[in-house]
This record gives structure tokens, sequence and C-alpha cells, in this order.
């Protein structure tokens, strides 16, 4: 699907093309969204060198996710995405040109549907495609500062679940699923600061004052988001290495009930083993109060030796 943001008379419109339309006069924005075939081969008709694929969109090399050519600059960025309690991060690439600005992406993007949103409601003013794309980049750290507001939020709410037996298991699956959301917000943050630092070094002395303001003042969100992002590593860890601690205490006490129990029971074990032998020399198989007599033996050592551990603090 190609979507067209055209910026005419100080005016917005949104226009859905096909492969049969050409690219309309003031046109702002070029959307690519999940681009078929023939789609990809229009927009060949309007470019200088090869498009970048999915595989291109999805490496990690800088020189690969960075890069310029004769359409401009090339900037693939990685932008995280909720899904139910989990975080995944969607790779877009972005192809800044002179005219326009050009995505091409394989995944619905939250924050682009966001900034559409704004711009169909009249609530940005943008006029250049490198504003276009700050103002999208300046939504993504906004989202980025939230998600780990949110991690703080269910963080606090696990510390007081650790030390309930019952919920542990939860509370693993809870840890380990917040661990890996902000690894991935992590990873979003540093590729964002990567992205603005190579823009602000490619446009330096071309972007406006106000631009150039918006992009230092991203950075410095960052900067100061990367210190939070650590912090929630540490305290995860912190939460795990407190709920190992208190499995095995709790594993522990029922270890050392059975000892115990176990221990207890013993001397009632050998007198029953003693009287069960067959031996034909048993005086106490003839005697009326004989049964009786074994039953107290086994009750008596079991009682003496749970009082004997009860008054040395072991139970």
């Amino acid at each position: 699907m190609i979507t067209a943001y055209v910026f005419q008379a100080n005016k917005l419109s949104i226009v859905e093309l096909n492969i049969r339309d050409s690219v309309p006069e003031g046109t702002l924005w070029l959307d690519l969204y999940k681009p078929e075939d023939d789609e990809r081969e229009w927009l060949r008709g309007y470019s200088a060198e090869e498009l970048p694929d999915e595989e291109d969109i999805n490496e990690i090399e800088a020189s690969a996710r960075f890069y310029q050519n004769k359409d401009g600059l090339h900037i693939n960025s990685l932008f995280p995405q909720r899904v139910g309690q989990d975080v995944k991060g969607v790779n877009v690439s972005f192809n800044l040109r002179p005219q326009f600005l050009v995505t091409l992406r394989e995944d619905d993007v939250g924050l682009i549907r966001l900034l559409r949103n704004y711009l169909r409601l009249g609530r940005l003013e943008v006029q250049t495609p490198q504003a276009l794309f700050l103002e999208l980049f300046n939504l993504k750290v906004d989202y980025l500062s939230d998600l780990i507001e949110d991690v703080y939020s269910v963080l606090d709410n696990v510390g007081e679940q650790v030390f309930q037996s019952d919920e542990l298991d939860d509370v693993f699956k809870l840890i380990t699923l917040q661990e890996d959301s902000n690894g991935k917000i992590r990873l979003s943050l540093l590729d964002t600061q990567r992205s603005l630092r190579y823009m602000q070094r490619y446009y330096r002395g071309k972007l406006t004052e106000e631009d150039l303001k918006d992009l230092r003042e991203m950075l410095s969100d960052i900067e100061s988001l990367m210190p939070h992002s650590q912090f929630i590593f540490d305290k995860l860890n912190f939460l795990l290495d407190a709920a190992m601690g208190f499995s095995g205490l709790q594993q522990n006490k029922i270890i050392k009930i059975f000892s115990v129990a176990a221990v207890i029971f013993l001397p009632p074990t050998v007198i029953a083993s003693a009287y069960g032998m067959n031996f034909a020399n048993m005086p106490e198989l003839e005697w009326q109060w004989g049964y009786p007599m074994a039953i107290m033996m086994m009750i008596g050592s079991a009682a003496s030796t749970y009082f004997f551990f009860k008054r040395k603090g072991w139970l």
C-alpha cells in the first residue's frame, strides 16, 4: 500500500496511490506498507539507486543501517511495539530526500499510525521532510519513556509478590518478561541515538534552528533515559536473586520437615521391626500386655524425639 502525504497551500492531505499514479506535486512523505513487487518497481522509477529489501532493513551492521547514496540519507531504525504485555521491535527504512521522505516497512507501527492521525487532525505543523522525520522520532522517544515508566510500575508490584510463595511461578514469568521488554527498549534507545547522531552529522549546517533544537533535546532525553534502563536491569537482577533465594528457603523448609519426620519416626520403626521378627524365643509374644506395651514404646520414642528437637530449636 502506497500512501502520499501532500502539503499544498498550507494544507496537508493524505492520498492513497496505486502503481498507475504519479507522485503528487508537493508530496512531503511517501509511506510504503508491505509493498508488493509492482509497488517496489513503481518506486524504483523515482529512485536512482536500488531499494532496500526486507533483509537489508533488518541488518544490524552500521554500514547497512546508516548510509548515503544518490537518493539521499538512508536510516533503518528500530521502533518499539507493544504486543500484549510484551514489547517487540519493528525495523523501518527511512530515505530522506530533498523533496520528500520515503518509508518502507513490513509491519504495522503504532507510532506511524499516531503520526498519521496527528497530521490528519492538523496537530502538527511540518513543511519539510526533515521536520517530519524529527517529529516521528520525537514521538518515538516519548513512547520509549512511557514504556520505561510501565516497567517501573510492574516492578513495584513484583517487589510485593516476591515473598508470597503461592505466586512465585508468576513472579519468575513476570521478571523474565520485563527483562526481555527492557532489553528491547534499551536496544531501541541506542538505535534511536545512533540514527539521530548520524542525521546530525549528515545535515550539519542544513537544519533550521528549530529542527536542530528538537534534535538536541531528543538526544538529551535519550541520555537521561539510559540510566533508568540500567537501573531497571539492576532491579530485575535483584528481584530475580531475591525470588530465587526465597524459593530456595521454601524448598529447604519442606526438606527440613521431611528430614525431621524421618528422624522422629526412626525409633518407632526400630521397635516395630524388632517385634516383627519371627524368632521362636520371644517371651513378649506370650504377654497379655505385650502389644499395648509395644505401641506405647513407639509413641513414647517418637514423642521424646520430637520434644528433644523442639527444645534444641530445630523445629
